[in-house]
Order: C-alpha cells, then sequence, then structure tokens
C-alpha cells in the first residue's frame, strides 16, 4: 500500500522547493474546479512542463509518471500497459510520460537509476513507484492499490478534496487561510522578481521561525537567483581550478539545481577541507545555505553532515 505518512520530496524537479509550498497546493485545488477529472489522462512531459502537468496535477489527482526511453525494450512493453490501464479509469489518474533521452533533467532530479521507472505523484510528492517491467495484472493491482490510498488520504483529510471529486451540492470543508507573505513570495516566484520573493520569505520567517516549508522556498530562491545571473559555461570552465572557491561554490549550486544532491555537498565539503580562515567560513555558510533547501528528513543530508562536521574537526 501507497504511504502518504512521509513522502519522498520532488525538490530536484521543481526548484528545490520553491515551489512546493502549501499556497500551490490550495491554489490549484481551487482553480482545478470540476473540469479537472474530464482533462486529458494520457500527456507527453518536458522539462518546460513538468511543473505544471505533473506537480500541477498531482494537487487533484494522482499521476502516474512513466520515465522512458526509445532504446530500453522494456519501456516498449511497459508503455502500452499503463496507457490501457490509467485510461480505464476515466480521468481519476493522470499518465505522465517522460522521455529520459529528451529530457535527461527530470531523471536526474527523480534519481531515476533504471528505466522503465513508474512513480505514483501526488499532492507534489512521490509516494510509490516501481522499476520492472511488471505484466497488466500486476500493474493494475499496483493501480488500485494506490487510488486506494489516495481515498484513505481524502477521508482522513476531507478538506483536500477537490471540488467536483464528490456527489454534487455536497458542501466541501473550507481550507486554511493562505498566509499573505506566502501568496506574495509566489507570485514574486511567477513572475521573475526573485528579490521581491526574498523578501516575502523573509517576513514570514521573522513570524515563524520553524517554517520549513518556508525556509526551503527562501533557500531554493536564492540559488535559483544566484544561477540565474551566473554563466554555466564560465563557471564550468573556472571549475577546474580547485582554488577558485567561487566558481566552486557556483558549480555545488548548478548541480543542486540539476538534481545532484549528494555531488554537490561532496564539491563544497572538499572545499571546506583544503581551505582556512575567511574562505573555508565561506564555503561552510554556503553549504549550511543549501542544506536549508531540503527537507528535514532528507537522507543526504545526515550523510553531508557527518562529513562536514569531520572536515571542520
Amino acid at each position: 500500500m501507497a504511504d502518504f505518512s512521509r513522502p519522498g520530496s520532488l525538490y530536484g524537479a521543481v526548484d528545490l522547493g520553491a515551489r512546493k509550498q502549501a499556497l500551490e497546493s490550495q491554489a490549484r485545488r481551487e482553480a482545478a474546479g470540476p473540469q479537472a477529472a474530464s482533462s486529458a489522462s494520457i500527456v507527453d512531459v518536458t522539462e518546460e512542463t513538468f511543473t505544471t502537468d505533473v506537480i500541477d496535477r498531482s494537487m487533484t489527482v494522482p499521476v502516474v509518471l512513466d520515465l522512458w526511453s526509445p532504446r530500453a525494450p522494456g519501456s516498449a512493453q511497459l508503455s502500452p500497459v499503463l496507457e490501457k490501464v490509467v485510461g480505464d479509469l476515466g480521468g481519476k489518474a493522470v499518465l505522465a510520460k517522460v522521455n529520459v533521452d529528451a529530457s535527461p533533467q527530470i531523471a536526474q532530479a527523480l534519481r531515476v537509476q533504471a528505466v522503465p521507472t513508474v512513480l505514483a505523484i501526488f499532492q507534489g510528492q512521490a509516494v510509490t513507484g516501481f522499476q520492472q517491467v511488471l505484466p497488466e495484472q500486476e500493474v493494475r493491482r499496483w493501480l488500485d492499490e494506490l487510488m486506494g490510498a489516495v481515498e484513505q488520504f481524502y477521508q482522513a483529510n476531507p478538506g483536500a478534496r477537490p471540488p467536483g471529486a464528490e456527489d454534487e451540492g455536497q458542501e466541501m470543508p473550507a481550507g486554511p487561510p493562505v498566509d499573505p507573505d506566502l501568496m506574495a513570495a509566489e507570485q514574486a516566484i511567477d513572475r521573475g522578481d526573485f528579490d521581491a520573493a526574498i523578501e516575502a520569505y523573509q517576513r514570514l520567517l521573522a513570524r515563524s521561525p520553524g517554517d520549513e516549508d518556508a525556509k526551503m522556498g527562501l533557500a531554493g530562491v536564492n540559488l535559483i537567483k544566484r544561477t540565474s545571473l551566473a554563466d554555466p559555461a564560465d563557471v564550468q570552465r573556472r571549475a577546474q581550478d580547485a582554488s577558485d572557491v567561487e566558481a566552486q561554490l557556483l558549480a555545488a549550486d548548478f548541480e543542486m539545481l540539476s538534481g545532484a544532491v549528494d555531488e554537490a555537498f561532496a564539491r563544497v565539503i572538499a572545499v571546506v577541507k583544503r581551505t582556512s580562515g575567511d574562505e573555508r567560513d565561506q564555503a561552510r555558510r554556503h553549504l549550511l545555505g543549501l542544506f536549508e533547501a531540503l527537507p528535514a528528513e532528507d537522507p543526504s543530508l545526515a550523510k553531508a553532515r557527518r562529513a562536514l562536521a569531520s572536515a571542520l574537526f
């Protein structure tokens, strides 16, 4: 049975948390309306459409993510089965197909090791999946378990059920109010105003210092802002020089955005090990900032914190 209590994060595919806020979940549910179930249940997804076609849709219906490759014989066997079984649900789930050869950053962000890989995405989170080619009967059983888990989630959280998902005329409980600073941050990100988004997150954290979503959002926006001002080719060239601390830290930023979290952490920790004084402190503070971009339970954090402690002491 799929477990929604501690889902895996999709931070690598959606700006490391900057757009993975409670606001997004609520706003998408409110905007979806009863027409959501009637939209196309099979879509081809690219890096440019991932947020809209996968993350946004998963706020109202489960999305079955088919990561495939034309070079993988297993994909040719599994994809038609997925299209059939998801199509039989009549819009209660969406099949999102990703050609990993054409969209490698999605595969990197999700840490896909082999294709075909199937992931179920719900409420912006990867909740269950499998990597092998399964017969139709097994795929149907897996999908039935997924839909059962979704229904259990809605029974436990009735306010999260999207409008139109129940009988007409049945009153839906109102969702929690949206924090105005969270709203302001989301709107600023949508229009590309990173400074305004940073200010909004900082206001929210001044009021609620323990808000993990705001911490992740702020770290994610800072990361995006830094990389938006850098030339990737120039950073790659400069990063060949291990003594260029600024280039090493920017290279780690780009690795984080691509989903190569462990590689980014290892790069900065290596800088900490071979530097001293102000440069070492700069690298240490940069790494702590990258830590903020991940959920507290991310397994990469514990490993990196141990490695940082070893490098410092």
